[in-house]
């Protein structure tokens, strides 16, 4: 297994860097742009595992998707909600987002489409969605009897979706609720949609609204999320801009406030529409200095804090404020995400497991976890093929010697050079 071991810097990080894409707008542009009327070109496009698993997947579905990597840009001929293929076997990998937003797409087909991913996909749980979307007409089925997981057969062989009234549960993904709004415009009448529970990461259901109404699609909502009425719609072509990811920032925000130091992202913004450029926000309450541009965001490291902190509508970057943590003069603890559970890997156990592995006292909760400051201990970090894992314990090497993460390479999922991005931001510190 490959190692990737993190030198330690021996003053503050000052720098400035541009993330790749957003993975998360990256994948519902792909969804939106195949649905549009006509061609949709897409720009700051992300190159990553999760997104070329979406893009081989609408090239097997029938669609016409040119990319250009070097320039981050690709063209999807978007056919007015119609599926072209009239059968396809879709591989996910582990792409959550993909699987989700795919099974969505392929109920308006008319045709049988089988979606299926690696053995940890085949573990997280996709029953929500799939109950949601049966009726509205959709025939859905587990390959394998009684599962609630992939691998998921779709037949729209007796005619597509067509809208009406459903209810979908808020307290697994998001991205289920995701799946249904991008949809739901290309149905051929209205469709109402009501939550039912608790509606976690609820910044990704606004950055999903505001992302159809972009595209011209029309959809009315109240304030708390508890219900939508989706009218038909046709998306329009047009050309769209992706926004540098508030996710994969949040390492380099993390790693000002670790080391002291004074690192700028481009590209986002207090207005960005990503929920996780508010992870600055938590790193504020530590203690640390944001200063928030038309165009970029900056944190300076201060003496860090121990907080006690909801981060339900931020999970994704848990993992890294647990790693800030351990830096911090008394104790954090992280609320509200027991969400965290049905990710890449049981995020709230890996993180507990890997910081007693590195020497530093960290208790687990059903719904998060708490970690005591403690100076880390040389050892190697197990990523679990969890490309959050490795991000964010990578952050522990910038302070101490030998930290060691197992399975770099898992950072491909959404993040490919993060490693050499990271080392060029330390790099003349090292």
């Amino acid at each position: 297994m490959d190692v990737q071991e993190i030198l330690p810097v021996d003053q503050p990080i000052r720098g400035t860097i541009r993330p790749p894409g957003s993975k998360s707008i990256t994948n519902r542009a792909f969804v939106l742009a195949a649905l549009a009327d006509g061609p949709v070109t897409l720009t700051g496009v992300l190159d990553s595992q999760d997104t070329q698993v979406m893009v081989e997947s609408l090239r097997r579905l029938g669609f016409d998707v040119q990319q250009d990597l070097e320039a981050c840009t690709c063209r999807v001929q978007g056919l007015g909600g119609k599926i072209p293929a009239s059968s396809a076997d879709l591989w996910l990998e582990n792409s959550g987002t993909s699987i989700r937003f795919l099974a969505g797409l392929c109920t308006l087909g008319s045709g049988r489409y089988r979606l299926d991913g690696s053995a940890r996909m085949r573990q997280r749980p996709i029953g929500d969605l799939v109950r949601a979307l049966r009726p509205l007409g959709a025939v859905l089925n587990f390959e394998t009897p009684g599962s609630d997981c992939p691998p998921l057969l779709i037949d729209g062989s007796g005619g597509a979706v067509h809208g009406s009234e459903t209810q979908i549960a808020g307290n697994i993904s998001s991205q289920f609720l995701s799946s249904l709004l991008m949809c739901g415009p290309a149905c051929s009448q209205p469709l109402h949609v009501t939550v039912t529970g608790e509606l976690v990461s609820q910044p990704y259901v606004h950055m999903t609204l505001q992302m159809i109404r972009d595209f011209k699609g029309r959809i009315d909502a109240p304030a708390d999320l508890s219900h939508f009425h989706i009218h038909p719609s046709r998306y329009q072509s047009r050309i769209y801009d992706i926004e540098p990811d508030a996710s994969a920032a949040s390492y380099f925000f993390a790693a000002a406030a670790i080391t002291g130091g004074h690192v700028t992202v481009t590209g986002l913004h207090q207005r960005s529409m990503q929920g996780d450029i508010q992870f600055v926000s938590a790193l504020q309450q530590m203690g640390c200095q944001v200063d928030w541009q038309p165009d970029s965001v900056t944190v300076t490291g201060r003496p860090l804090h121990g907080i006690d902190i909801d981060m339900n509508a931020i999970s994704d970057t848990a993992q890294t404020l647990a790693a800030v943590a351990v830096f911090a003069d008394s104790p954090t603890t992280i609320r509200n995400v027991a969400h965290m559970r049905h990710k890449e890997t049981d995020r709230i156990a890996a993180v507990v497991t890997e910081l007693q592995r590195a020497g530093i006292q960290a208790t687990e909760h059903a719904d998060g976890l708490t970690i005591q400051p403690g100076n880390p201990a040389p050892c190697e970090i197990r990523t679990y093929d969890d490309h959050r894992m490795a991000m964010s314990f990578s952050l522990l090497g910038l302070k101490v010697p030998g930290i060691r993460i197992l399975d770099p390479g898992c950072t491909a999922k959404t993040y490919p050079r993060f490693f050499a991005d990271l080392t060029a931001l330390c790099g003349k510190h090292h």
